[in-house]
């Protein structure tokens, strides 16, 4: 069973142009990390040329899709009925994307299927973990 998950959705970022330019964006999700999720955004999305990863919780996102959550850099809240909006915010500035919700759901649905929601403590093996630090510790 593969532990990796990816999907891409279609963001459409918000900017002061009338228009909203679609851009692909990915999320990543890892049974080896299993809190958090990853959004990339290619690089000519962005203003430096270069690919950006946000990493935050999946709960995060799960619960922003049916209320405003977040205080730090990255804040999920609804937006109508079908579509979600994602804020990052970094010194260069704040980034707002929609994505629909629809695609928000499919994808966790799939992380919720390699680790269930409340269960991600189980992906960890504490001893071996451990083993691991006290071997880079001598």
């Amino acid at each position: 069973m593969s532990t990796v998950i990816e999907q891409t959705v279609e963001a459409r970022l918000v900017a002061a142009a009338p228009r909203m330019p679609s851009i692909p964006a990915t999320f990543h999700y890892d049974r080896r990390d299993p809190f958090a999720v990853r959004m990339t955004f290619p690089a000519p999305a962005t203003l430096e040329g270069v690919e950006v990863c946000w990493t935050f919780a999946r709960d995060l996102l799960a619960a922003g899709l049916h209320e405003p959550e977040g205080h730090g850099d990255v804040r999920v809240r609804p937006y109508g009925y079908d579509r979600t909006v994602l804020e990052f915010h970094a010194p260069e500035g704040t980034a707002v994307v929609h994505v629909r919700s629809e695609q928000i759901r499919r994808f966790l649905s799939a992380t919720s299927e390699l680790v269930p929601a409340g269960l991600e403590h189980l992906q960890f093996d504490l001893d071996r973990d451990l083993a691991e630090l006290m071997r880079d510790a001598c």
